[in-house]
């Protein structure tokens, strides 16, 4: 007994020790876990918390979470380099020597997508297995644009100005691609107003996580901004790949025709048509695109005019950077704004919202040219902002009610050029403008009213009848 007892007795004493030691080894890979566990959650607690909430509600399933994260890369992309330029374009150089090169440049690089606009919609609808490669394209672009950048913002070369503007360019046309995406990646009982909000409110996060994050790298130096949206434009280039293959699909879709004539509305054609399978996209679609051109084309106008404007006659006791900042964020909050009250909105009366918001937008531009101040300034990049992104956000509402399912793809990619090409003629009319506040704004307010007038009959006639769909094959 007393033998069986000495073994078991070393054992146990044995095993007590081996216990000890084990437990004070785990005991320090728990604390050494813990230490990990602290260090990485700055960056993976967010990480989690962003993909859940891009991911929320079948997202993530159907392929939107993946948009919605791109396009927030994208635009965390764009503000380093918006960052990067403020004070190399528009405040290095004499106001008049910036204008110049800016004009000239603008009409070099953005002339030819004018001229090549109206094609990129029917290039879409014929490749549509390319988008993919086209989003992944932008950002490879703006990446290796980033770099050129870099190079000349140290040396003042002229380069630097088709490359700012080429970076443009190539945010313009990931636009286009990206709305043309939408539609393929919609979850169930999704529309895609709430789609579209979801992709903006993550793109304008990005920008506002991204912003101080520029500003700290421009007081390093300023190619560290350049260097950062390269970084980003790289991960985008990969992120895009990263999306369904159904977004290269054209299974069930066709061509949208941007028209609304009576022949298209009311029955096929008597003669046989050219290129069968056009579509039209209804009265109401066409007229609610015209209001949103107007809205673009004043987007476009205030962001050439107000940054030598405010160059030149900056606000109250600010400096001209901190003016033209505090007009950027004014509008960013009422684009932010106008997304949110999109998509609480959830589609109702689109052809109302788009009448009164460019009639507010006119008040506004009327106001400021009136009496113009450093306030009513910032009141009118809100207000545009605002007013912008709830009009855009009746657009989708109205394309997805009235257009047939089969050509909503096309019919978003060939609106957003439409769009695009109205922002690049608003953009050229602000940097030739006289830099005078009165006649600024006066320029501006006429547009606006001459693009509500034009389409408040149409848009109020459709909202009596009730908004019925009348699209058919042509």
């Amino acid at each position: 007994m007393a033998a069986a007892r000495t073994p078991q007795g070393a054992t146990g004493i044995g095993g007590a020790k081996g216990s000890s030691r084990g437990g004070g080894s785990g005991r320090f890979m728990g604390s050494v876990r813990s230490v990990g566990r602290a260090l990485h959650f700055p960056v993976t607690g967010p990480a989690r918390g962003i993909r859940k909430a891009t991911h929320a509600h079948g997202a993530g399933e159907s392929g939107l979470g993946k948009l919605i994260e791109l396009h927030g890369v994208n635009g965390a992309g764009d503000v380093m380099i918006t960052i990067a330029l403020a004070s190399t374009v528009f405040f290095s150089v004499p106001t008049d020597e910036a204008r110049g090169r800016v004009a000239l440049y603008l009409a070099i690089t953005m002339a030819p997508f004018t001229v090549l606009a109206p094609v990129i919609g029917p290039l879409l609808d014929r490749l549509p297995h390319g988008r993919r490669a086209a989003m992944a394209g932008a950002m490879l672009a703006r990446a290796l644009l980033a770099l050129i950048i870099a190079g000349a913002v140290s040396t003042g070369s002229l380069e630097l100005y088709p490359a700012a503007l080429g970076v443009l360019v190539a945010s313009k046309a990931y636009g286009v691609v990206r709305s043309a995406v939408v539609p393929r990646l919609l979850p169930p009982r999704f529309s895609l107003v709430k789609a579209n909000s979801r992709v903006t409110l993550g793109g304008l996060a990005a920008t506002a996580i991204a912003a101080p994050i520029g500003a700290g790298l421009q007081a390093i130096g300023p190619r560290w901004p350049l260097y950062g949206a390269f970084v980003i434009f790289i991960a985008g280039m990969f992120l895009s790949f990263s999306l369904p293959s159904k977004v290269d699909s054209a299974k069930g879709e066709d061509v949208a025709l941007l028209a609304a004539d009576e022949e298209h509305l009311h029955g096929p054609h008597l003669k046989p048509v050219k290129r069968p399978g056009l579509r039209t996209v209804g009265i109401a679609v066409t007229h609610a695109l015209g209001a949103n051109a107007s809205l673009r084309w004043l987007s476009g106008f205030l962001t050439f005019f107000l940054a030598f404007l405010l160059r030149e006659h900056p606000l109250t006791g600010e400096s001209a950077a901190v003016s033209l900042g505090l007009v950027v964020v004014s509008a960013g909050v009422g684009n932010a704004l106008g997304t949110t009250v999109g998509a609480w909105l959830r589609a109702r009366a689109p052809e109302i919202i788009i009448v009164t918001v460019v009639a507010f937008v006119l008040g506004a531009a009327i106001t400021a040219a009136i009496f113009f101040g450093a306030f009513l300034v910032a009141c009118l990049a809100a207000i545009a902002g605002f007013s912008q992104a709830l009009a855009k956000l009746s657009l989708d509402a109205l394309i997805q009610r009235d257009v047939p399912e089969r050509v909503r793809t096309s019919a978003f990619a060939r609106s957003e050029t439409m769009l695009q090409m109205a922002w690049v003629f608003g953009g050229a009319v602000g940097i030739v403008m006289p830099l005078n506040g009165y006649l600024g704004f006066s320029v501006a307010a006429a547009v606006i009213a001459t693009g509500w007038l034009a389409t408040l009959k149409g848009l109020l006639s459709s909202a009596r009848q009730g908004g019925s769909p009348k699209a058919r094959v042509a």
